[in-house]
C-alpha cells in the first residue's frame, strides 16, 4: 500500500492534473518531514515537530485517499451509478492521528498534530492560488 501511495501515478484513470497536485504535494509533504526531523534533533520542542510530523503524514494519506476516491467518483458518475468521496474513512483517519497523540503526548503534541492534518489542505489552497494568479 506505501507504494501505492508513493507512485501514484501507475494509475492512469486519474486526471493529469491530480497527479501533478498530488506529486506537489508529497515534494512538499517530504521537505516538511525533513525539517521535522530537523526541529525534532535540534530543538526542544521534540513533541511538536513529531505531532506536525504524525498530521502531515495522516493528512498525506487522507489527501491521496480524497484523489483515489475522486477518480472512482468520476467514473461512477460517468457510467451512471452513485459513488462516495470516502468521508468517513478519512475522518477515521484524523481521529487515529488523533488518538495516537492523545495516547502517547510524551511523543506527539496533540494541538501540532491537528495542525498537521491541515498542512496538506493549506497547501492545496496555496498551490491554486498561486495558480490562478500566475494564469490569469
Amino acid at each position: 500500500m506505501m507504494q501505492s501511495i508513493l507512485n501514484i501515478s501507475g494509475d492512469e484513470t486519474i486526471m493529469p492534473e491530480l497527479k501533478q497536485v498530488f506529486a506537489m504535494q508529497r515534494k512538499y509533504i517530504f521537505f516538511l518531514l525533513a525539517i521535522c526531523a530537523l526541529g525534532w534533533g535540534f530543538t526542544p520542542f521534540q513533541d511538536v515537530f513529531l505531532g506536525i510530523a504524525l498530521g502531515s503524514l495522516f493528512g498525506l494519506y487522507n489527501f491521496w485517499l480524497l484523489i483515489r476516491r475522486m477518480d472512482k467518483f468520476d467514473r461512477a458518475m460517468d457510467e451512471g451509478k452513485r459513488a462516495s468521496l470516502g468521508t468517513g474513512m478519512r475522518f477515521a483517519s484524523g481521529v487515529a492521528a488523533a488518538a495516537i497523540a492523545i495516547s502517547l503526548p510524551e511523543y506527539f503534541n496533540l494541538a501540532a498534530t491537528v495542525i498537521g492534518l491541515m498542512i496538506p489542505y493549506i497547501l492545496l489552497l496555496v498551490e491554486r492560488i498561486v495558480f490562478h494568479v500566475k494564469n490569469h
